[in-house]
C-alpha cells in the first residue's frame, strides 16, 4: 500500500478504554476488539500513578535538556557495539536538505540479567529509582493486556506472555524520544512510516501532538491524554495471532516551535524464541497458518534488512 503524507485528518476515535471499569469481561472485550480493528489504543485508569509519569517525564526530560554533551556521551552506545542500548542521535533531511536531529536513549528494564546500568543517566540521581519503580507498574500493566488478548484467542491468560515472550524472560526496553522543534514540520517526517518489530509498545507521550496512525486509507492523529498509556501492537503479535490483531502502521510528526518527547517500553522475545501462531491451526481445517515460524531474531533481522518474512 502506498502511503501518501497528504492523506491526514485529525480524529478522536482512536480507541480509550478506562480499566477502572467494573465490568471486566466489557474491558477485555473492548481491548480485544480495539486490538482487532485498530492494532492500537490508549488506557486510562491503570494504576500506574500520576506522579510516578510525571516524574518519568521530569527526569527524562533532564536527561535531554540539563545534561551535559559529556553526561550524554558516557551512556553514549558506543560505534563499533551491536548493543541496541544506549544515547544515540540520528538525522534526518528535507526536501531541501536541511538536516533535523533527533535524540533517542535506549536501556533495558527487565530481565536483570539484560540490565547494563552503564546505558542509564546518573544525572539526575533520581533518574534510575524513578525508571526502576516505573518497571514494576508497567510490567504488571503490560501483562494483564497480554491476558485478556490471550482468551480474546481463545487460549489461557498466561498463552501470549509465557508461550509467546517467554516469560519471565521476556525484554522491557525503555526508549526515550526527543525530537526539537522543526523549522519545517511538513516536510520531515520524526519517524516514517513503520510497523514496530517489536511485540507490543507502551508509550507515555507528552503534551505535543505528533503521532500518527493510518486506518481506513487515511492518517488520524492520537488525542493528548493526560496520564494515559497508549498501546501499539507489533509485527511478533500479529503472527502469534495468526493475523487476528493488527500491527499498526504508524508515524511521527515534528513541531515547529515545541520539543515533542515520548517514553515507550518496549515488550520483545529474547531472539531464540520462536514466532508463530499459538492457536492449534491445521491446513484443511477452519483455519490454515498465514505465517511461517520464525525466531525473533530471524524476525528482526529480515525486518532490518528488508528482506521477504514469509
Amino acid at each position: 500500500m502506498e502511503v501518501e503524507r497528504d492523506q491526514f485528518v485529525s480524529s478522536l476515535t482512536i480507541p480509550i478504554i478506562d480499566l477502572s471499569n467494573l465490568d471486566k469481561e466489557l474491558v477485555a472485550r473492548a481491548v480485544v476488539n480495539a486490538s482487532q480493528e485498530w492494532g492500537v489504543f490508549q488506557v486510562v485508569n491503570h494504576e500506574i500513578p500520576k506522579e510516578l509519569i510525571q516524574s518519568l517525564k521530569k527526569v527524562g526530560t533532564h536527561f535531554f535538556e540539563l545534561s551535559s554533551e559529556a553526561e550524554k556521551e558516557a551512556v553514549a552506545t558506543p560505534a563499533d557495539s551491536k548493543d541496541i542500548q544506549g544515547y544515540v542521535t540520528t538525522t534526518h533531511k528535507d526536501v531541501e536538505d536541511n538536516v533535523d536531529r533527533v535524540d533517542h536513549l535506549f536501556h533495558n528494564l527487565s530481565p536483570p540479567s539484560w540490565i547494563d546500568y552503564r546505558y542509564w543517566p546518573e544525572n539526575p540521581p533520581e533518574y534510575r529509582p524513578v525508571n526502576e519503580e516505573y518497571a514494576r507498574f508497567v510490567k504488571k500493566l503490560a501483562e494483564k493486556i497480554l491476558g485478556w488478548l490471550s482468551e480474546g484467542l481463545g487460549l489461557d491468560r498466561e498463552a501470549l506472555f509465557n508461550r509467546g515472550f517467554g516469560g519471565d524472560k521476556a525484554v522491557y526496553t525503555m526508549k526515550i524520544n526527543y525530537y526539537p522543534p522543526c523549522p519545517q514540520p511538513n516536510l520531515v517526517l520524526g519517524l516514517h512510516p513503520h510497523t514496530d518489530v517489536n511485540g507490543l509498545k507502551l508509550l507515555v507521550p507528552n503534551e505535543i501532538p505528533g503521532l500518527q496512525v493510518f486506518k481506513d486509507d487515511q492518517w488520524l492523529e492520537l488525542e493528548y491524554k493526560p496520564s494515559a498509556i497508549v498501546f501499539l501492537i507489533g509485527d511478533p503479535i500479529l503472527r502469534m495471532s495468526n493475523g487476528k490483531y493488527k500491527n499498526v502502521l504508524h508515524r511521527t510528526s515534528l513541531n515547529k516551535e515545541k520539543t515533542r518527547m515520548s517514553w515507550a517500553v518496549l515488550l520483545k522475545p529474547t531472539y531464540d524464541m520462536v514466532i508463530e501462531p499459538l492457536m492449534k491451526l491445521t491446513g484443511d481445517g477452519v483455519e490454515a497458518s498465514k505465517f511461517k515460524p520464525l525466531t525473533y531474531g530471524e524476525l528482526v533481522y529480515r525486518r532490518v534488512n528488508n528482506l521477504p518474512l514469509d
